[in-house]
């Protein structure tokens, strides 16, 4: 592990990791605990309050929203790319926002559970040094300084939840655990470890921006893990190829 270490020293920018060993609970970490913008990694605390509400009586899976031209972001996801108009569930809308990182459908999402009500969850949960400030690409928040933050820790403790049946609900936990596992965007964590030598099961989310990439999950290898990479301010297709490498070498030594 003080190879795995060792490199991420290297790294030009900022980089946090957090790996625990889900079988004999060994927990190697690199600035675990140093905020980071979040990008798409805060919509797995978006995921967490649906759920919640969901749980709640609230929400409903098949509560129908309507797309509109308006309401149109940039870039991540399916929606983006419809015609307005179009009728969906509750469940499309937060699977879109997991398996492909959909920003109109998280904006939905925030708006029905409300920015205020994610972050209780958030504080409620222990989340220390995670916080939602703002929607995806808004862009006037950002011209007003509002970011929205993360750690490679918190990212691990929530996924450490899910795992164990104790976000929100153990039903509630397997459900948003189904969802991670049908991840299309699967270029880092799983690059090695998805081919037909390996086919090893893994729930996960990125996260992407300008100079930043993250990717977070757990890892159903013979002993099971989590595994946090998160970076700003970096040279992305470097680190993305230092998440592919070191992803594998911890694969191998969980075998």
């Amino acid at each position: 592990m003080n190879n795995i270490i060792s490199k991420l020293s290297e790294v030009e920018g900022k980089v946090g990791f957090y790996y625990k060993n889900l079988v004999t609970k060994e927990v190697i970490s690199y600035n675990e605990d140093e905020p980071m913008l979040a990008a798409s990694l805060i919509k797995l605390m978006v995921l967490g309050e649906v759920f919640r509400q969901l749980s709640s009586g609230i929400l409903k899976d098949d509560e129908i929203f309507v797309t509109r031209e308006c309401d149109k972001v940039p870039s991540c996801g399916a929606l983006n790319y419809m015609d307005e108009g179009l009728k969906l569930t509750l469940k499309d809308l937060y699977t879109l926002m997991i398996i492909l990182s959909d920003n109109y459908a998280t904006n939905i999402l925030i708006d029905r559970c409300k920015i205020n009500n994610i972050n209780s969850f958030i504080q409620n949960n222990g989340f220390k040094n995670t916080v939602l400030k703002r929607k995806m690409f808004d862009e006037v928040g950002v011209k007003n300084g509002l970011e929205n933050y993360t750690t490679a820790k918190d990212m691990g403790i929530l996924l450490e939840k899910i795992y164990n049946g104790d976000l929100v609900s153990k039903k509630a936990s397997y459900k948003m655990l189904e969802v991670l596992k049908n991840q299309r965007l699967n270029s880092k964590i799983p690059f090695f470890l998805s081919s037909n030598e390996n086919k090893i099961t893994i729930a996960h989310k990125t996260g992407e921006d300008t100079n930043t990439t993250h990717d977070v999950g757990i890892v159903f290898a013979e002993k099971p893990f989590i595994i946090c990479f998160l970076s700003n301010d970096v040279n992305v297709p470097n680190f993305e190829r230092i998440i592919q490498d070191l992803s594998f070498e911890i694969f191998k030594m969980n075998k």
